[in-house]
């Protein structure tokens, strides 16, 4: 039985109207993507992954056609080189860099790519500066400190048990952001006081929409839950900026600085919240309502089975990931592509026959966020406080980088 009884299931249910161009940016997007799914990268590094794929991408476009401004302002310039040699070149350095074992991947793609351009002086010297604009901006994030050792420490007193499963990417919280000042730059108040009102009113809100024999959550939202796995968080967010641009045949330099931007915005998600995260240590629910008789409130009923609709995620509950990365993409992609009328389908990564369709990036981005709560892994306030988050890491980026030269 197909578990998403809301999915739309074959080719029928397309509609027409979401159908993509290829162009050399969403194609080595969507090649980034399968490089990634094969082996195995998802949350943080592929973030990171899709941020220096893209930002190499556009910097290297608009090193030939300067219609933007560009992450690294000094990296080389040749206006008679091929735009696209020096995207997809761009691109492919990058990956080739982190994933040499997809060398055949890669190589595969890139010759596709080359069968759509001259060959001619300005492909050869679009490839090499490609390389350069890669090569500099990798370089330039090896000091990013995503790769520092994990060394979290698991604080309790003797005797006392904790978890043993690490953390996940627990040296993001203090990584280097994308454009940004540091990983606090938009780091949030406290979590709400146990014994208020605002606890107590998310408590029971997930308490009786995200347990996994909750009486309240629709078929529907349960359905809705399946789909946000992790894997699906970020490539939605792509799906839907390929169709949007491809709607509008956006020339190479303008759905360059589209993903860009997004990729930025999505990477630094990562961080901001992974500082705010390990910063408050907040409470997930499962741990909150098995101990509801703890928290010193009266409106919070212990429910000493509880347990949530989704495998609870191996960090801290505040902020939440899920709302950050809503409010950042929604808001680079509405920057970009305006807050009307938009209509897109999210296909999931493994089956691509199971889609959910949106009219708004603004009603994807709501249901990205709900799902946390349906599914029981989140508390309100988290969600609301995190998309706030997420619009700032966006208007921040849309007002400072890769903006127009002209």
């Amino acid at each position: 039985m197909n578990v998403l009884k809301v999915a739309i299931v074959g080719l029928s249910l397309i509609s027409a109207n979401t159908l993509v161009r290829a162009d050399v940016i969403t194609d080595w997007n969507n090649t980034a993507m399968g490089v990634m799914k094969a082996v195995n990268v998802a949350g943080n590094p592929w973030t990171r992954s899709m941020a220096l794929v893209n930002v190499s991408m556009s910097d290297a476009v608009n090193s030939v056609q300067n219609r933007y401004s560009r992450y690294m302002p000094e990296l080389p310039s040749d206006p008679n080189a091929s735009a696209e040699g020096a995207a997809a070149a761009a691109a492919r350095e990058i990956l080739m860099r982190q994933y040499p074992g997809q060398k055949a991947r890669i190589d595969a793609a890139f010759a596709e790519t080359m069968q759509t351009i001259p060959d001619n002086s300005a492909r050869a010297a679009g490839i090499d500066l490609g390389e350069k604009v890669a090569g500099a901006i990798f370089t330039e994030r090896q000091s990013d400190a995503t790769n520092m050792p994990d060394t979290y420490r698991p604080l309790t007193t003797p005797g006392v048990w904790v978890p043993t499963t690490p953390p996940l990417f627990p040296q993001y919280a203090t990584a280097k952001p994308w454009g940004m000042d540091s990983a606090s730059q938009f780091r949030p108040a406290p979590p709400p006081a146990l014994n208020g009102a605002l606890y107590a009113r998310d408590y029971n809100e997930t308490r009786e929409m995200g347990g996994v024999k909750s009486m309240k959550r629709t078929e529907a939202q349960s359905d809705a839950v399946r789909f946000w796995t992790q894997a699906n968080l970020g490539p939605a967010w792509f799906q839907a900026a390929r169709q949007a641009s491809a709607r509008r045949s956006l020339p190479v330099a303008e759905s360059a600085r589209a993903f860009a931007l997004m990729s930025m915005a999505l990477a630094n998600c990562f961080i901001v919240d992974w500082d705010a995260k390990f910063q408050y240590n907040f409470w997930r629910p499962i741990t909150a309502i098995r101990n509801g008789d703890q928290d010193g409130n009266d409106a919070t009923e212990r429910d000493a089975g509880w347990q949530p609709l989704n495998t609870t995620p191996m960090h801290p509950e505040y902020p939440a990931q899920a709302a950050i990365n809503a409010g950042a993409a929604r808001g680079v992609l509405e920057a970009v592509f305006g807050n009307g009328t938009e209509s897109f389908t999210a296909s999931d990564t493994s089956d691509a026959r199971l889609s959910r369709q949106f009219t708004s990036f603004a009603q994807m981005a709501q249901e990205h966020k709900e799902v946390r709560i349906w599914g029981g892994i989140h508390f309100r306030n988290s969600l609301e406080v995190g998309e706030a988050m997420g619009r700032k890491i966006a208007d921040h980026l849309v007002a400072n980088y890769i903006k127009p030269t002209r």
